[in-house]
């Protein structure tokens, strides 16, 4: 199909394939985080969850076993952070070596169109970009809560210890939403990869997305274990 002159590179296809993309990522996210009343998400029992863990730390003595919680949560999201950030440096290297991406264009049945190619390239990285900055923004708070956590006292009928630990319950809530909210621009970046092959690919590739994070949050083995005695 010929380009149309006010999408640039794009088709009428593959416009209709970015927007449905971009859609279902905002889309996705919301039902995730605000989900119906009677089906509430796992990252949203996963919050009462993390509230019950600071209850349970006001009185845990010694402390030793939460502050190795805290440091393993922080080593995720670094690990995260960096694998996407070396993802990005790759993208925007291919972007830059049109060389490489008219090789690439004919190793798979796609058109050897540079700008095009660049533009499906630009999606993934802008996916991945935002997962960074997600990841980036949860070590931080997972940080805060740390500090937050240290912050209460040992004697748990001080007035602050209940204070200081919802405060600290709050924020690891907060960090794991940023934390969620990076992965799922990981699933989409992966799925947005099939956009090399074609607007269809692409639709195909978000559909299957969309689902697996549906299933994953709202019919899941994991989903129900949580679920047994709330």
């Amino acid at each position: 199909m010929d380009h149309l002159p006010l999408l640039g590179p794009l088709t009428l296809p593959d416009a209709l394939a970015l927007g449905l993309t971009i859609l279902a990522w905002l889309l996705i996210g919301r039902l995730i985080e605000r989900p119906p009343a009677n089906r509430p998400s796992v990252s949203l029992l996963m919050q009462e969850y993390r509230h019950e863990w600071m209850r349970q730390f006001l009185t845990r003595q010694p402390r030793i076993f939460d502050a190795s919680m805290i440091d393993s949560l922080r080593q995720g999201t670094a690990f995260f952070a960096s694998a996407s950030m070396i993802a990005i440096g790759g993208g925007v290297a291919l972007i830059g070596n049109p060389a490489l991406l008219v090789g690439m264009a004919g190793d798979l049945p796609i058109p050897a169109d540079t700008s095009a190619l660049r533009l499906h390239a630009l999606l993934v990285i802008a996916f991945l970009a935002n997962a960074l900055l997600k990841f980036i923004w949860s070590h931080r708070l997972f940080g805060y809560c740390a500090i937050l956590m240290a912050a209460v006292p040992n004697d748990h009928t001080d007035p602050q210890a209940a204070v200081r630990a919802e405060q600290a319950g709050d924020l690891n809530i907060t960090a794991a939403k940023s934390f969620n909210r990076g992965l799922r621009s990981i699933y989409f970046a992966l799925g947005s990869l099939a956009w090399l092959l074609g607007p269809y690919a692409l639709i195909i590739a978000t559909l299957f997305t969309s689902a697996v994070l549906i299933r994953r949050e709202f019919a899941s083995t994991s989903r129900e274990i949580m679920l047994r005695g709330a």
